[in-house]
């Protein structure tokens, strides 16, 4: 089933307007432009411009927590449904890729420990800054230096928490801020919630073969 139909499944569309008008009135928008009219508008046809924008990034990040392109194509289409409901609650404060990004890994980390029937453990900590400066940091060029083979497998082998921060600051080029406003977290916490990753990340990586 396409998205479009499954959207209809639930969604009154409007009959009088097409693909065509939608690609001339809005595809000079941003993204953050786009949502803004989307929000106002709900109009499904007008959010099928933000799916044919980012359905490629949302299927590679949900293939990532997939068995298979199938599972990958369900969550993706899953994730857009939430995401139709859930748009208003983008406030700007990110770039809205980024945003999505973010959206999309909780999605999949809430389905796979909903399938595990496990809840996820908040291992957010509160510190101070100072506590944060007294501790040594790994250089982020030890993880540009890793193979690309066994940088994948040690992403596999740490928690889906760690994965989605480490991708986020590092694939996605997500800065501190932009994780402050996305985790609800003070900066320090962040900051603090990134070093263990790398940490962990690098440990794994390191005892591979």
């Amino acid at each position: 089933m396409t998205f479009l139909k499954k959207l209809f499944l639930i969604l009154i569309s409007n009959p009088d307007k097409t693909f065509l008008e939608a690609e001339d009135l809005y595809a000079h928008l941003s993204d953050e432009e786009l949502v803004e009219q989307i929000v106002a508008s709900n109009d499904p046809l007008l959010f099928e411009k933000l799916y044919d924008r980012y359905a490629k990034m949302v299927y590679n990040k949900c293939y990532g927590f997939a068995k298979s392109d199938d599972e990958a194509q369900d969550l993706t289409q899953d994730v857009f449904l939430q995401l139709f409901i859930k748009l208003r609650t983008f406030k700007g404060k990110s770039k809205f890729s980024t945003w999505l990004y973010s959206f999309t890994y909780n999605f999949c980390v809430n389905y796979i420990n909903r399938n595990k029937q496990r809840k996820i453990q908040d291992q957010s900590v509160q510190v101070e800054e100072t506590e944060y400066k007294l501790t040594e940091d790994v250089p982020d060029e030890s993880l540009y230096e890793m193979k690309a083979d066994r940088l994948k497998k040690a992403l596999e082998m740490i928690s889906v928490e760690d994965k989605s921060l480490l991708l986020l600051k590092y694939q996605d080029g997500a800065s501190i801020k932009d994780l402050v406003n996305l985790m609800d977290l003070g900066e320090s916490a962040v900051k603090m919630r990134l070093k263990r990753a790398k940490e962990r990340l690098l440990e794994i990586y390191n005892t591979q073969e």
